[in-house]
């Protein structure tokens, strides 16, 4: 859907959300799943993501949303290993020294997970129009009656990391682990970010849950990453002290490159299917006590 004419439809919702959140919320969550958003004894996944978005105002999230600052946790829980090399950070575009940079690399800006420029070629790259671009997304803001209020708290900045590839696959594959209270439970793969997207939902285990979906059609079955316990043991690690938090990350050469931290997946209001398997992620979340 075209951003500004999304940005018109929502307008009422933004308006209400600021006046009644809870109201607000479950109006969107019919509109976006057909069903009903109980608060009051949640029992589905995206029932309880809602109520985390509402009710648990953990003060750790905005500098964990932020792809700058969530890198000082991080390293403190893992150590560096599995950060991306960072080769500049600042607030104003225009002061990237491209000239000193390798021939690929990728721009980011902190407080969006779609706000990326992917550089294959320095010499192709069209810098004015990179910096303009970048200067937008500087000024764009959530959307607010998604809920997810720790978005943009943090004053977004440009960062630039180095360009991961992975040749054997064709693709960067997208590794997200689903964790609860500590514990990893699911791992969604997501393929053909920029063809056709498709996403896999495995166990702990690597079983592919044929019958599950999240929202996109499924891919081919994938390999199971010779890594994998390493990658959850990660995931355990940085999701320690949280009710549910979504840790994503990449595999290169059998190297695991840390991601993001993603509170709502999907905001709350992907639909999963079976239902059943909605309720079964339900029961693995138990909300804290306010």
């Amino acid at each position: 859907m075209n951003e500004i004419l999304k940005s018109i439809i929502l307008t009422p919702f933004n308006f209400l959300y600021k006046i009644n959140p809870e109201l607000e919320l479950k109006i969107l969550f019919n509109l976006k799943t057909g069903r009903k958003l109980d608060l009051v004894e949640p029992k589905g996944f995206n029932e309880k993501v809602n109520w985390l978005k509402l009710y648990d105002k953990d003060e750790r999230r905005p500098l964990l949303s932020d792809k700058y600052t969530v890198r000082d946790y991080v390293e403190k829980i893992t150590g560096d290993k599995i950060l991306n090399k960072l080769y500049w950070h600042g607030e104003n575009p225009e002061d990237i020294p491209f000239d000193e940079l390798p021939n690929q690399f990728v721009i980011k800006v902190t407080h969006g997970s779609t706000f990326n420029i992917i550089c294959n070629d320095k010499e192709k790259l069209n810098r004015d129009e990179a910096v303009k671009q970048l200067k937008i997304w500087l000024k764009a803001k959530f959307i607010p009656c998604y809920g997810e209020w720790w978005y943009g708290l943090v004053k977004p900045q440009v960062i630039v990391e180095k360009y991961l590839e992975n040749p054997e696959k064709n693709e960067l594959l997208d590794y997200k682990v689903f964790c609860f209270n500590g514990e990893p439970k699911l791992i969604d793969v997501h393929t053909g970010r920029f063809g056709v997207h498709r996403r896999n939902v495995y166990d702990t285990k690597w079983d592919f849950l044929e019958d599950v979906s999240f929202k996109y059609p499924q891919s081919d079955a994938i390999e199971k990453p010779v890594v994998l316990q390493e990658l959850l043991e990660y995931a355990r690690m940085l999701s320690k002290g949280f009710a549910h938090v979504r840790i994503d990350f990449f595999i290169v050469n059998n190297q695991i490159y840390f991601s993001e931290f993603t509170f709502a997946n999907g905001a709350g209001f992907d639909k999963i299917t079976p239902y059943s398997f909605d309720l079964l992620m339900g029961e693995w979340l138990e909300l804290p006590e306010l």
